[in-house]
Order: structure tokens, then sequence, then C-alpha cells
């Protein structure tokens, strides 16, 4: 099957070998810079609601704001996908999210700003399920959950260099630069419009009419509604446990800005190895296994996560956390797109995950102002704890396609 030969060296030629590196290399860095792009914003949360004279819920609700447009981001560039191809999508996509970023960090106001960060959410939510697709399509089934676990890790390799950037750019230039160097991504497109080539798998179900592929999509309307429960789920696990932790870190346990850049890159390469690790036992183990037993050990992170007694256990504890979580994350790009039928993978996949994401959007929020009342350890423990045992049971009663072969 030619979608299962490019990363086999018994069957697959040097050019396929190239096209599935370039393709995986192009996929994976959208997608951290798209993550980079969002979490320089986590990290400058206090600073920015000084300079728009607002309180730090107000700016956490501007990520949430992030959140909740990415499913229209997901709808219109996962339809492009499935009827025109994965490359053209994408390319538009990095530099439509590049030129709202720079944007951002030219805000004069917080409603500028608000709004700036809910049209950013349009670009976000388009990029993965474009490019999940276009590089699951290109790898063999026994490779799925190891690459799947790389790809989805762009995340976290995207947080930690926004942590990067806090670390060095902040405490000299404020947070607006930060914003500036989201730009980048734009540059991307041009690598994926000259050594990225279209699907295979895509170009053998496509459909030829907007009335087919509207078919397709509501002839699966049972798996995109578990696929929407899973990813609200999964949202509320990752987002639930990184957007406020900087906050948390700054604002209760007095840490300097350095220092929470430091911890944020110690808990991101946790993230990065446990994507890659859990994504290459779902090989073996399967999907639901896997991600089930991830979120199990992260339930038993939580008290060194939220209330080590000193910084080293702290630091520990969240490099634990991000390891749990983002392994259970680095299984869902191979197990969403197998779930999903051929013909609408580049729609379906991406829209029900930002449709999870639109649900678990306020989580950020709700912890911030939980926080006023409680403290932020304890109210991020009592939502990961909920989150993390809701979600075993929805990963254990779903469906699983592991090894899937796509365009059978």
């Amino acid at each position: 099957m030619e979608s299962d030969q490019p990363l086999s060296t018994s069957t697959g030629n040097s050019s396929e070998w190239s096209d599935s590196l370039n393709t995986l290399f192009a996929s994976f860095l959208g997608w951290t810079l798209d993550a980079f792009d969002f979490f320089v914003l986590i990290f400058a949360i206090p600073a920015i609601a000084k300079d728009f004279h607002t309180d730090i819920p107000a700016v956490a609700a501007t990520s949430a704001a992030t959140l909740a447009f990415r499913p229209v981001g997901a709808f219109f560039f996962g339809l492009m996908a499935d009827r025109y191809g994965r490359r053209l999508p994408l390319m538009l996509n990095l530099v439509f999210y590049s030129f709202i970023e720079v944007l951002s960090g030219l805000a004069p106001d917080y409603t500028a700003f608000l709004i700036l960060r809910a049209l950013f959410g349009i670009g976000m939510g388009a990029e993965w399920g474009v490019g999940a697709s276009l590089v699951m399509e290109k790898v063999p089934p026994r490779w799925r959950g190891v690459l799947s676990g790389f790809l989805q890790e762009g995340y976290a390799v995207g947080y930690l260099l926004a942590a990067c950037c806090y670390f060095f750019v902040f405490p000299k230039w404020g947070w607006r630069p930060m914003f500036f160097i989201g730009g980048l991504p734009a540059l991307l497109a041009l690598f994926v419009r000259y050594r990225v080539k279209e699907s295979a798998v895509w170009q053998k179900v496509r459909h030829e009419t907007w009335g087919g592929l509207g078919r397709a999509i509501i002839g699966n309307w049972k798996i995109f509604l578990y696929l929407t429960a899973l990813m609200m789920m999964m949202n509320f696990a990752s987002h639930g446990t990184q957007d406020m932790y900087p906050t948390f870190l700054k604002e209760q346990r007095g840490f300097a800005p350095r220092q929470v850049a430091t911890i944020a890159i110690i808990y991101n390469l946790g993230a990065l190895t446990g994507g890659i690790v859990f994504g290459l036992l779902s090989d073996r183990y399967g999907r639901r296994r896997g991600m089930c037993a991830a979120l199990f050990l992260a339930i038993l992170c939580v008290p060194l996560w939220a209330y080590a007694p000193g910084a080293v256990w702290l630091v520990l504890g969240a490099f634990l956390m991000q390891f749990m979580v983002q392994g259970a994350w680095g299984v869902i790009p191979a197990h969403i797109t197998e779930l999903s039928p051929d013909s609408v993978r580049g729609f379906l996949p991406g829209f029900a995950y930002q449709c999870g994401v639109l649900l678990a959007s306020s989580v950020a929020y709700l912890e911030a102002v939980f926080a006023k009342h409680l403290s932020y350890a304890t109210a991020m423990a009592l939502a990961a704890l909920t989150i993390f045992s809701v979600g075993i049971v929805v990963i254990a009663l779903g469906p699983e396609r592991r090894g899937a072969r796509f365009g059978d």
C-alpha cells in the first residue's frame, strides 16, 4: 500500500523516505511554533494585566478566547483539506496565524488584544488537524505510535521555546517582543510549498463535490461525538495542568521570572520524553492502555506537583506530571486519525479535537477564579484529580483501531 511505504526500507525509495521526513519535520515544526505562539501569552499574563490595567482572570480569559475559536479554524481549513488537499490549507494557515501573532504584540489595549487572541485561535485550531492527517497518512502503521508521540510533542517543544524566550527576552524588553518572534512560522510555508508532497491517501479517496464531502461527514456523526468527548477530556488535562502553572509558581510560590522559565523548561523536557515513550508503548500494548496508564500515573503525581514542600520536589513533581499528561497526548495523533475514515480524515479528527478544546476552554479561567477563594495549588489539584479520573473512563469505553491501514 502506497501510504505505508515511505518509511519502510524494504519497499520505499529514497524519494518517498525524503518526503516522509520532510512532512514530519514540517508538521512537527508547525505545531511547535503554533504552541510557542500560544504559550508566550501564558508566561506574560501578569505583565499584560498590569499594562492593560486589568486583572489576571481577565487576561486568562484571552487564553480561553483562543481555545474557544480553535474549532472555527479546524472547521474551515479541515473542509479545505478534504476537498483540495492537505498542503494548501497548511500553507495558508501558517501565514495567517503568524500575522495575527505579530499584531498581538502591537495591541494598544485589552479589547484589541482579546480580539486578536480570538483570531489567533482560528489559526491555531487549523494547524493540528491538517498537519496530523498529512503525517499519519504517510507513515507505516508499525511506526505510527512513536511518530505520533514525536509529532504531538512539538507542543511541548513550543512550550519549552516559549519558556526560553521568557527567560531571555522578557526581563530586558518586556512581553511585546515575545509576540513579534511568533511571526517566524510564515517562513515555514515556503518549506511546505517546495519540499512536501500531497498525501497519496487523499488523492485516492478525494471528494469531487462539496455534497459528497458533506454526506461523508454527516454519516460519521457517532465517531465524531466520541472523538469530541475524548478530546474535551484530553484538553482539560493538558490546559488544566499547564496554563496556570507559571502563574502559580510566581504568585503563590514566589519564584522570579527566570526561575519560572527554568522550571518550565524542565517540565517540558518531561513532556517531550513522555510523549515519545507512551507513543512507543502504544504501538506494542494498544492506544487505550497506553493513555489510561499515563493518566492513572498522573493522578499519583498530583500531591508532589501542587504541594511539594521544597523547590526540588516541586520541580520533580512538575516534570513527572507533564511526562504523564503529555505521554497520554503522544498517543492522540495516531489514535484519532486511525479512528477517522479516510475520506474525512482532514476534517474529522481536527474538528473533533478543536470542539473538545472549545468545551474545555474555560479551565484556566475557572482555576484563576477558584484560586482567589482557595489557592492556585488547591484549585489546580482538584481540577486535575477530577479530569484524570473521568478521562480514564472515557478512553477505556471508546473504540480502537491500532495499526489501521489507510487507503484500503
